[in-house]
């Protein structure tokens, strides 16, 4: 097991080298230039020319990459064009407010869809599975920016109960949480009903119940230990997405959070911002799929056995 954790810390290197390559070849052939965003439109070529100087901007394609791969060996990562102060700095102090929505939107999602899911399951075909399976149908159609746009009208205009801008009090996390858990627990109920489905027909289920276990035991203990199994990978998928993922909900909610400083970077033509928050969510996102198969490995003896034989 710890060689398999190591291996895929190893790995880490040739997927960031791949990141850095593809998002600098990316900010490089997008239109427009630091010190055009930076001084604005009425300021003269030659003044636009001598910022983008002074940054290194008009230096050669290759030349800035390499120079960008050099330094961050190092862990110099740049100074961010836009508030010249150092670019981690930055993501360090948006870092609570994404990691907060993307918990309590990976937690509301997980109590809405996993124990209706199970329940969807045992009841097959059942009144509560239907209502269930059309409300997840609905939910998961349903695009994220127009369920915030909607909540933010119900509750925020029309209401008045919740506020619809900013971060500054656990009120505000209200309406996003919901826009990003709502359609993704759909995702987890319709999950968790095929996987327990499965589980719940397999041979050693029929052996427990003709044992004389008790069925609450059947169903928590033997089936929904291996109905999980995928379950788990969704969620870690969708966490490690969310940390990343959240720039449009960000954005309707005036959030400070990850989103809206990238979102804002690419505008300004950051590039030092864009490449080191990118690189920062690319290994936040490996270590969380690594945590995800560790845990799966517990979760299931058999995945620990396998990685014991190799």
């Amino acid at each position: 097991m710890y060689r398999y954790i190591i291996k895929r810390l190893l790995l880490l290197i040739p997927i960031i080298l791949g990141v850095i390559v593809i998002v600098f070849t990316i900010m490089y052939l997008t239109p427009g230039d630091p010190g055009r965003n930076a001084l604005g439109m009425t300021a003269t070529q030659a003044q636009v020319d001598e910022f983008n100087h002074k940054l290194g901007y008009d230096r050669p394609y290759l030349v800035r990459l390499g120079d960008y791969i050099v330094k961050g060996t190092q862990g110099d990562f740049g100074i961010s064009y836009k508030t010249g102060k150092p670019v981690f700095g930055q993501i360090y102090e948006r870092l609570p407010v994404t990691v907060t929505l993307a918990v309590f939107a990976v937690l509301m999602s997980l109590v809405i869809g996993l124990p209706i899911g199970i329940l969807s399951a045992v009841k097959q075909y059942s009144a509560v599975d239907m209502i269930s399976t059309v409300t997840a149908m609905l939910l998961a159609a349903i695009p994220e920016f127009w369920l915030g746009l909607m909540l933010m009208l119900f509750f925020g205009i029309q209401l008045k109960i919740l506020p619809i801008f900013g971060a500054d009090t656990a009120a505000n996390y209200v309406l996003p949480v919901i826009t990003l858990a709502l359609p993704t627990s759909a995702v987890i109920l319709r999950l968790t009903r095929a996987t327990m489905l499965e589980a719940i027909r397999q041979d050693y289920i029929r052996t427990a119940r003709a044992k004389g276990a008790k069925e609450r035991t059947v169903i928590f203990r033997h089936a929904l230990r291996n109905a999980l199994l995928p379950v788990i990978t969704v969620v870690g998928n969708y966490f490690g997405g969310l940390l990343g993922g959240t720039i449009m909900i960000e954005i309707i909610y005036n959030m400070p959070g990850l989103g809206m400083l990238m979102y804002n970077s690419i505008k300004a033509k950051d590039v030092p911002q864009v490449m080191a928050t990118v690189i920062f969510l690319s290994i936040l996102f490996c270590i969380i799929m690594l945590l995800v198969d560790i845990i799966q490995s517990f979760v299931d003896p058999r995945i620990r056995s396998r990685y014991a034989n190799r």
